[in-house]
Formats: C-alpha cells, sequence, structure tokens
C-alpha cells in the first residue's frame, strides 16, 4: 500500500512539474517568439533492446507539452508491434519500421531530430546511412553509436546483459548480419550532425563502452546528464528533454 501511494504521489510531482515548465515555456515564448530555442521541431524517439515506444511516455509528454512533433517508434517484434521476435530473418527487418517511417511519413525538405536509446543507436545509425538529408541532427542517448571506423561487432557483443531484463523477447542477430546491414560511410552517415548523452551511473552500457564508442567515433557534441542511469527517459525525463530542446534549436 505504502508503494502505490509512492507511486502516485511521484505522479502527481511529475504532472505538477509539467504544467510548471508549460507555464514558463508558453511565457518565454511570447517574449521572443523568433528565438531559435521557441522552434517547433519533430522528434523521433527510438526505444532500446526488449523495450518499446512507450518507455518514452515521459519524454513524449514533456515535449508534446512544449508545443514539439513526437512521433515513438516500436521497431519490429517491440512493444505492440504485431511480429514475434523469431520471425526476424535480419537486423534489417528489425529496423523496418524506422525505416517505413523516414520512408514515406517524413516528407521531402522536412528534417527530424532522430533520438535512439541503448540499442536504438544501431536503428538510427541505420537511418543516417540512408537517410541523412531528413534528419537535422541524431541524439544517441546512451546508446550504441558505431561509425565508418568504429568496431561494430565489438560493441554489439558487450550489451547481451541487457536482455536478461526482458519486456519482449529480443532475437540475437548474429555479427556477420549487422556487419553487413550496418555499413556506414563518411558521405551519408558522418554528413548527420551527432550528440553522445553519456548516463554517469549507467550499468548496462557501462562508462567504460560510452567512452570507447566517442573516441573512436568523436559526436559534434558529448552532454552527461548527472545522476542517471540507463533508463534516462525514466529517471531523469525533464534532464533529457530539456537536454533535447537545446539540442534541436542548435543543430536546425
Amino acid at each position: 500500500m505504502e508503494h502505490v501511494k509512492k507511486k502516485h504521489h511521484q505522479t502527481l510531482a511529475f504532472i505538477w512539474l509539467l504544467i510548471i515548465l508549460s507555464s514558463l515555456t508558453s511565457k518565454s515564448g511570447s517574449s521572443s517568439s523568433e528565438s531559435s530555442q521557441n522552434r517547433k521541431h519533430h522528434f523521433v524517439l527510438v526505444h532500446g533492446a526488449c523495450h518499446g515506444a512507450w518507455s518514452w511516455y515521459k519524454v513524449i509528454t514533456l515535449l508534446k507539452s512544449w508545443g514539439h512533433n513526437v512521433t515513438a517508434l516500436d521497431l519490429a517484434a517491440s512493444g505492440v508491434n504485431q511480429k514475434q521476435a523469431l520471425e526476424l530473418n535480419s537486423i534489417s527487418e528489425y529496423f523496418e519500421p524506422l525505416t517505413e517511417f523516414m520512408t514515406l511519413s517524413v516528407n521531402e525538405g522536412e528534417r527530424v531530430v532522430l533520438v535512439g536509446h541503448s540499442l536504438g543507436g544501431l536503428a538510427i545509425s541505420h537511418a543516417m546511412e540512408h537517410f541523412p538529408h531528413k534528419i537535422s541532427v541524431a541524439v544517441f542517448v546512451t546508446a550504441f553509436m558505431p561509425g565508418p571506423t568504429a568496431n561494430i561487432s565489438a560493441m554489439y557483443q558487450m550489451d547481451w546483459n541487457l536482455a536478461t531484463t526482458l519486456v519482449r523477447p529480443l532475437k540475437l542477430f548474429s555479427n556477420k548480419d549487422i556487419t553487413k546491414v550496418l555499413t556506414l560511410s563518411h558521405t551519408k552517415y558522418s554528413s548527420v550532425s551527432r550528440i553522445f548523452v553519456v548516463s554517469e551511473k549507467d550499468l548496462v552500457v557501462s562508462p567504460n563502452l560510452q567512452r570507447w564508442m566517442i573516441e573512436h567515433n568523436p559526436p559534434n557534441r558529448v552532454v552527461e546528464i548527472a545522476g542517471s542511469d540507463h533508463m534516462i527517459m525514466m529517471s531523469k525525463p525533464i534532464d533529457l528533454c530539456l537536454q533535447l530542446q537545446s539540442i534541436a534549436a542548435n543543430y536546425d
């Protein structure tokens, strides 16, 4: 019972914070409508292994309350997507919902802010290679960040401890398949600005791995969210949203 009460109080506190932040945002927007910080953006959120679009619910609520357009996708066999893990023959099929969205729902001339969490970093990397002209900036939230010269298979092998916290089963794709599908180039992938969000207390994507990716595939900017764990969108949603809004404004 005490646990339920605590959760209820946390939810109420979160709602009040939303109201306050929305009020502050609308006031600042009215005084400087031309400010880049007040420009509205389209954020496309891609979840990590075994999760789904639902994992972004706090971030979705905040960004929408600030007037942004937000799309949170379920990758194949994730969230409410109807496919089952064993039906997937390749990691490209796992990425398919994002690929279809970028093809069909993002119009020519439109650019989105692409955000990937954890294993979702591989999905947004694939999108960066195929749709660089449709992405204003890619944000890797304590995510796998391969590159034209980074070792994809080395990163991939280090994250399977995440599969011990399954919400839906995740198929383990082969290194050969991943390397074949995720062939990233300097001309396309590297033409998209990249930001890496470091989680201070991540126990899944270790600090060593985060530093390795940043060193071997340097992003345009590194942001650290103090006190956050692997699920930054749950533990520090307001901090993450403020960073996302700032990033979008600076890479419009």
